[in-house]
């Protein structure tokens, strides 16, 4: 049928970890921050809900790193983490086979896409879908890009991803909700982790509202690693919905960082009308 939800938001895996021990003058906002956009999913009708995260070696290593790859399973699991660390407790969420066939045909007319019959789910989707469907009741279709192992996925090609979603979108019957999940700065598993560079993060947040492609896909690798991190390489997944919605604009509901979280916290939405 119809796109009929965009947005982005963190996944950082502190936002719930750690969550007793963030200021709650940030941490209750941007948690009421992710609740509106539940409200908005469920608002929306959304049949199947595609999340797009990064990915952290959970599914792939460097013996078959994908540029690109979804799931297409009846059910998966998560969170692949230690449930007591990340304070998700590990569950079975439905996927959308049938759904995910058909989109994946669609978008193979123009990227190049691995399928996955089996994913197991860690804190890139798990924390999102803490919020954005606390039941674990609402369809998913996963979707990983490299953002990780070098070559890394260029961000021409992560803008073309969203358009070809797009594309498959509007190719089924279903209504469909999309959310790209990652953080913006940051420094994982590094002497720098719980740095945040928030001026850089502002002016990619500037960029991604006003969906400027050239803007958006001038990031250098280089760039950004010494600017934002290894974790920064995780633009990659908010270009995508960049690309989902070209020509639309989007709207920032929450966008603080939040120190014990170790990343910008982001919530925000595309224009999908």
């Amino acid at each position: 049928m119809a796109l009929v939800f965009a947005g982005i938001c963190s996944h950082g895996p502190g936002i719930t970890g750690r969550a007793e021990r963030a200021d709650p003058a940030l941490r209750d906002p941007f948690y009421a921050a992710l609740d509106s956009l539940r409200a908005d999913i469920e608002a929306s009708g959304a049949d199947a809900l595609v999340v797009i995260a990064a990915e952290h070696f959970a599914n792939f290593f460097m013996d078959n790193m994908p540029a690109f790859a979804m799931g297409m399973g009846e059910e998966y699991e998560g969170p692949i983490e230690d449930p007591d660390w990340l304070k998700i407790p590990r569950t079975t969420i439905p996927g959308a086979p049938d759904l995910s066939q058909r989109m994946i045909t669609e978008m193979m007319q123009a990227v190049d896409l691995t399928y996955a019959q089996e994913w197991k789910m860690d804190h890139g989707i798990m924390v999102p879908l803490h919020f954005l469907t606390p039941k674990m009741d609402l369809p998913i279709i996963p979707a990983n890009i490299n953002c990780q192992g070098p070559p890394l996925t260029p961000l021409s090609r992560a803008y073309a991803f969203g358009q070809a979603l797009r594309r498959a979108c509007d190719a089924v019957p279903e209504k469909i909700a999309v959310m790209g999940t990652g953080g913006i700065s940051h420094w994982p598993a590094t002497p720098n982790s719980g740095k945040i560079n928030e001026a850089w993060d502002r002016e990619f947040l500037r960029r991604w509202v006003t969906n400027d492609k050239e803007a958006l896909l001038s990031y250098t690798d280089e760039d950004t690693l010494r600017e934002a991190g290894q974790g920064g390489f995780e633009i990659r997944t908010l270009i995508s919905i960049a690309g989902l919605c070209e020509g639309a604009t989007g709207h920032i509901r929450f966008a603080e960082p939040i120190p014990i979280f170790s990343t910008m916290c982001v919530a925000a939405t595309m224009d999908v009308s």
